[in-house]
């Protein structure tokens, strides 16, 4: 079976033998592996390291980690994503095989989510949050007694989506980024459980969405149970159904708008918001669906990243490893952010 990176044992070790060895070497590795998506990894571990040393800043990693849970799999989460997965039966945008290649992969990065990729996120979380207070503690603001909670609870939702809408601009147009972020738009067969086809590390990128909540936290948390609307949200986008929201998607990000961001032909870095469309609108980057648009297939051009479609059997669990690996693999057609991003 060939590997994940394809190497030829003995090329390396001819290429490392004799006084040339140290300048081979390198350009083995600037010719095989692409740098700079290994400065993702540096941040991560400098991150946690900082907070395991400062144990979190005093918060607690099992609670966080069970809110969390309740995020991803809680029993609200698990009955909103069965209505969802229903709702795409009886209004598909395009038909699919009930057990599709795409579905049973995204189902895959669903368990890992769940599992391996919950305890990185609290970590890098807490890590950052401390970070932030510990670096910029000017940043907290004190607390406004006159303000009701719902309105604190209202500006962190609103701050939040702008930190998502900047963080998935970033993805889009730094190519460093993208390489961890193009694994999400791989998806051929769209639905609810997109939304889990991500990179463990693409979390690096969003980590900015917690500022909000760290400037205002002396005014209140946001609640778990916004927390649940808010990922249901951006889990019903994803679907694949050819629902619209009527007047109200000029606010809020509908399947059918949502959709043209994952197109296949055409720019990707358009439609990036993640529950509101304002941001796109200001931007100029918003793109209103038309009965043209609500059955155009998804993917990568070209699919530089390996995919389950790619082959004869879908070979899932080769495939997710390959997905793994791809950011840290320099590949022949690497590109600039610009063009279909």
């Amino acid at each position: 079976m060939v590997s994940v990176f394809d190497l030829r044992h003995h090329n390396v070790r001819a290429a490392t033998r004799g006084p040339t060895a140290g300048p081979t070497r390198r350009r083995w590795y600037n010719s095989h592996l692409y740098l700079p998506a290994f400065s993702i990894v540096a941040v991560a571990i400098v991150l946690i390291a900082v907070g395991t040393a400062n144990r979190w800043g005093g918060a607690s990693f099992v609670a966080t980690m069970t809110n969390l849970r309740v995020v991803l799999v809680g029993p609200v989460t698990v009955a909103s994503l069965g209505v969802f997965l229903v709702v795409e039966r009886l209004r598909p945008a395009q038909r699919r095989p009930v057990f599709a290649r795409g579905y049973r992969h995204a189902a895959l990065y669903t368990v890992l989510n769940a599992t391996l990729v919950a305890p990185l996120v609290v970590a890098l979380s807490l890590s950052f949050s401390e970070v932030v207070r510990r670096g910029a503690p000017w940043i907290v603001a004190p607390r406004l007694g006159r303000l009701p909670h719902w309105v604190v609870i209202g500006v962190i939702f609103v701050a939040m989506d702008a930190c998502n809408w900047l963080a998935h601009l970033a993805n889009h147009r730094v190519e460093m980024l993208w390489r961890f972020h193009e694994l999400h738009h791989s998806q051929e067969d769209m639905s609810v459980l997109t939304v889990f086809r991500t990179h463990p590390l693409i979390h690096v990128s969003y980590l900015i969405t917690l500022v909000p909540g760290v400037i205002l936290l002396a005014n209140g948390a946001v609640p778990t149970a916004l927390l649940v609307a808010y990922a249901a949200i951006v889990a019903f986008e994803h679907s694949n159904t050819n629902l619209s929201f009527g007047p109200l998607g000029r606010i809020f990000v509908s399947p059918n708008y949502h959709r043209i961001h994952h197109r296949l032909e055409g720019r990707q870095d358009v439609n990036l918001g993640f529950a509101l469309t304002i941001w796109d609108q200001l931007s100029h980057r918003a793109v209103f669906p038309t009965s043209a648009t609500i059955r155009i297939d998804t993917g990568l051009p070209g699919r530089p990243l390996l995919v389950e479609q790619a082959g004869d059997r879908p070979r899932h669990v080769v495939v997710v490893l390959a997905q793994l690996v791809a950011p840290f693999r320099r590949l022949d057609d690497d590109r600039s952010p610009e063009g279909t991003r």
